[in-house]
């Protein structure tokens, strides 16, 4: 019996994904075996194949998702009418969007490094299209004299990388709210990029 007694692909494949990204958050990539993430999602191990072909394909599908979705909701999302205005959208939509994906954005970091070489290349040609909507905002600001960054190929780079690192220590309910986090990771790009 491959599947359980009521359950339905479109209900299971749903859990599959949310039951692989969670373990692969808490436990890591290489410490899940499809056994433990069948226990997990309540189903023998070799249902699991009617909805992923392996733990490869299972880790390619939750990055390239995740990468998807992130791109479609900045193309969708208010941009401003100069760079200034950009930047500032573009910091808060980061927290925004990452802050609701917290496990999400943690394996896309740290299970990187897991993905085959011809999956690996998929995701980083995602991943170079989104910051090159942020490079595209800086090298605007650069030409129109708003703003001063030595190179805006690095400021990219350590302007996502200080973005994203809100999703590893903030907690709802903290000291800070989501506002305010915004508010004063804005404050900091604003000064990062001489504005």
């Amino acid at each position: 019996m491959a599947r359980k007694s009521g359950s339905h692909a479109e209900i299971t494949g749903p859990r599959v994904r949310a039951a692989a990204l969670r373990l692969f958050a808490r436990q890591g990539y290489a410490a899940v075996s499809m056994r433990s993430l069948a226990a997990e999602v309540g189903v023998q191990a070799g249902a699991l194949y009617a909805y992923t072909p392996d733990k490869q394909s299972l880790l390619f599908d939750l990055l390239k998702a995740h990468m998807d979705e992130l791109l479609a909701a900045w193309a969708e999302a208010p941009k401003g009418a100069d760079p200034l205005a950009r930047l500032e959208a573009f910091t808060r939509f980061h927290i925004r969007f990452n802050l609701e994906r917290a496990d999400a954005v943690f394996i896309s970091y740290m299970e990187l490094r897991n993905l085959e070489p011809a999956n690996f290349r998929a995701i980083e040609a995602l991943r170079g299209s989104y910051e090159a909507e942020l490079e595209a905002i800086l090298q605007a600001g650069q030409d129109e004299g708003v703003f001063a960054v030595p190179d805006t190929k690095l400021a990219t780079l350590a302007l996502i990388a200080m973005l994203t690192g809100v999703t590893t220590w903030y907690r709802e309910g903290g000291r800070l709210s989501r506002s305010d986090v915004g508010q004063i990771y804005w404050d900091m790009v604003r000064k990062a990029v001489g504005a």
